[in-house]
Order: structure tokens, then sequence, then C-alpha cells
């Protein structure tokens, strides 16, 4: 038996909308992108969205539009897969990171706060702030605008693990406190499009940016021609863009998919209660969700107690087939981030969560038999 720590829900639906499209005239640059697209921003109640390939790509993008450069800073969380802090080096912006809150592993405000002090005080301030979403659970998203915007700092909000969970009641991509979230659709995520990410916002300008350079930033619009004296073929290349473009398959995969997300949630909400349920007695600490957030649950994290049971409880449930994962090795202590002068001790919460913290399995196909199992194995190594 090999349970994964998550995999995606591929049902006969689903199969159907994609043969469809297949046997349709646009399998790319077709009409269903901009169902996907229209129906992310209903769902979310964003004023508009933009499809990519990636969720890496929306980060890119949404740097970009915020007009991130060379000589710019940008701060993110250490706890989170690289591409949070990759997406602004591609700009030839300059990183740094906020320590994580214990219980959320999310940015913690008071760390931000007291890094912006000191920020203002040696003029050094970000450019943009990257809030992760850790896990589906949203960041204090009102207190980090609030603590941020008298320096206008703009926000991106990474809700790569998050769609469809809430803050303050309000799906999570509405970007009430943010200029822009970012959303993935990834196999092991909450929906999947097989790969696939999406940009929301509200703000027109940036929009309106974000789908220039998803398509090598050319622009077909005669309206914004700079040739007035065009023939039917005519288009212009304005900015240097990239192919980050999502395609019809996907689209319509992912369309299918967004049907289902409340179902998914849910079920995801409830096997974590029956985590809690089963494990709250032993060593470990379990997932802290606020009462103002719903969380998509899109990883169950527990924190082994016993620092010296760790890798013996990693090592023991792979061998009994539960492929447990670690999200993640903190971005500084990467290798290319030491060169650029990051060192161990510099984020300790950080790095005291990646000595404790393990992701089990949690996706909603997991039968009830087979998360007894895990429970048992963990309680086979951390009850001794």
């Amino acid at each position: 038996m090999k349970i994964p720590y998550s995999r995606q829900w591929i049902d006969n639906q689903d199969l159907r909308e994609v043969e469809k499209v297949l046997k349709s005239d646009f399998i790319t640059q077709g009409p269903k992108i901009d169902e996907f697209e229209t129906e992310i921003s209903r769902y979310v109640n964003s004023s508009y969205c933009i499809a990519v390939n990636s969720a890496t790509s929306a980060l890119h993008l949404a740097c970009l539009a915020l007009g991130l450069k060379k000589g710019d800073l940008f701060w993110t969380s250490p706890i989170s897969f690289v591409a949070s802090a990759n997406c602004g080096i591609y700009c030839g912006a300059e990183v740094d990171f906020v320590d994580i809150h214990e219980d959320t592993f999310n940015i913690d405000v008071y760390s931000l706060e007291k890094k912006l002090h000191k920020a203002k005080t040696i003029g050094r301030l970000p450019k943009v702030i990257i809030p992760v979403h850790m896990a589906g659970q949203s960041s204090d998203a009102k207190k980090i605008y609030e603590l941020v915007k008298p320096y206008n700092i703009k926000i991106i909000e990474d809700a790569s693990h998050s769609i469809g969970g809430t803050y303050n009641n309000k799906k999570i991509g509405s970007c009430k406190f943010s200029d822009v979230t970012v959303f993935s659709f990834h196999p092991v995520k909450i929906i999947t499009s097989g790969e696939g990410g999406a940009i929301v916002t509200n703000n027109k300008n940036i929009f309106n940016k974000v789908r220039l350079l998803r398509s090598h930033g050319i622009n077909k619009n005669p309206k914004l021609f700079n040739n007035k004296n065009y023939e039917d073929w005519h288009y212009e290349q304005i900015e240097l863009g990239f192919n980050y473009r999502i395609t019809d398959i996907q689209a319509s995969l992912g369309i299918s998919q967004l049907k289902k997300i409340d179902v998914f949630i849910e079920k995801r909400n409830e096997l974590a209660q029956k985590y809690y349920s089963m494990l709250k007695d032993q060593p470990l600490y379990l997932p802290v969700i606020l009462d103002n957030v719903k969380s998509s649950f899109h990883l169950y994290i527990i924190r082994v107690k016993d620092k010296k049971k760790h890798k013996t409880l990693f090592d023991y449930l792979r061998q009994n087939g539960i492929l447990v994962n670690l999200h993640y090795i903190p971005i500084h202590l990467h290798p290319y981030y030491k060169k650029l002068g990051f060192k161990k001790g510099m984020f300790p919460k950080s790095e005291k969560y990646y000595s404790q913290a393990m992701s089990i399995p949690i996706f909603p196909q997991l039968k009830n038999f087979e998360q007894e199992f895990i429970c048992e194995k963990i309680q086979e190594v951390i009850s001794k």
C-alpha cells in the first residue's frame, strides 16, 4: 500500500470536458481560457483574472506588473516553496525574509512590524511583500495590510495552497487586503488543471499589464497600435514578455474541477478533524487554525515535539508506504540563497519548524482505514 501526501481527484466529468476540447477547433488560445478566468473571478469575487501555465509564472508576472526591478527589495516567508522568493529575483530585485509564527507557519506580524521599523530607520524598505498562505490557511492579511500601507508597500498574496479558503468570511482571492493574489493548479493542490496558475486582482492596470506580458508582450488590439496605417495581419510587440500561456485543454479541466471545489474543501476539513481527534493525545503539535479563517487544508502538517524522533518517524512512515513529505526546507538554507549571504540562525522560528514538521497524507479520496493506519504508525514511533 502506498499513500501519497496528496493527489489529484479526476472523475469522468473531468475526462469528458477535456475530450470535448480535444475534439474542438481550439486546444490553446481559445474560448475556454476566458471561461476559466471568468469562473475563477466569480468564485473568489475578484474583478479580474489571468490564467497562466504555473503559479511560478503568476508570481513572476505579478512582480513585474507591480514594477519590481533591479535595486528594489522584496520580502517573503522562509517557509514556502522557492518560487515565492525566486519570482522577485527574476526581476533583478533583492530578497529578504520575515520569520514565521510558530502556530500558523505564516509570516509573524510582530516580526514584520519590528522589521519594518528597522527598515525605515536604515532607509531600506521593501517595494513588495509576498505573504504565503501556508498549507491553506490565510496569513493575517488585514494586519499585514495595515502595517505596510503607510510605507506604500505592494502586496502579492501567494495563495498557491489556499484557493477555496476564507479570511474574515471572504474568499481568499477577493484582494481586499492586497494588490494581487496568486493561485496554483498543480495536481497536488486543491483543484488542478494539470499544471497551471492564475493571478487575480481588482486593479485594471495590473490586469492589462499581466495579460500583455503573459504572451510575449504582443498587442493585437488596433486601438493600441503605434502604427495607425495597419493591415489585417498587423500586431505589435510593445513589451518584452513571455510565453506563460495556459491551454484550453488545461482550462477545461480547471473549469470542471472548480465546480467541485467546495466538495473538496469540505472533505479536506473533515479529514483534518479526524486527524485532530485521533492524534490529539499524542506528543505532537497539531495545526492551529485561527477563528477568522477557514483553511483549504492543502497540507496537514504535524510537528514532533521530540526532535530526536523526527527523522525516525519520517523514515518509518515511508517504510510503511506512507509517503509523508516535508514542506519546506527554509528557503534561506538552500545553497543558492546562502551564496546571497543568508545563514543558518537568521530565522530561528523557521529553522525550528523545519526540525519538527512533517506533512501527512490529506486528499479527498483518503479512506478511513488509510487514515487509521497512518495514525497507528505515527503512534508506534512517538508513543515509545
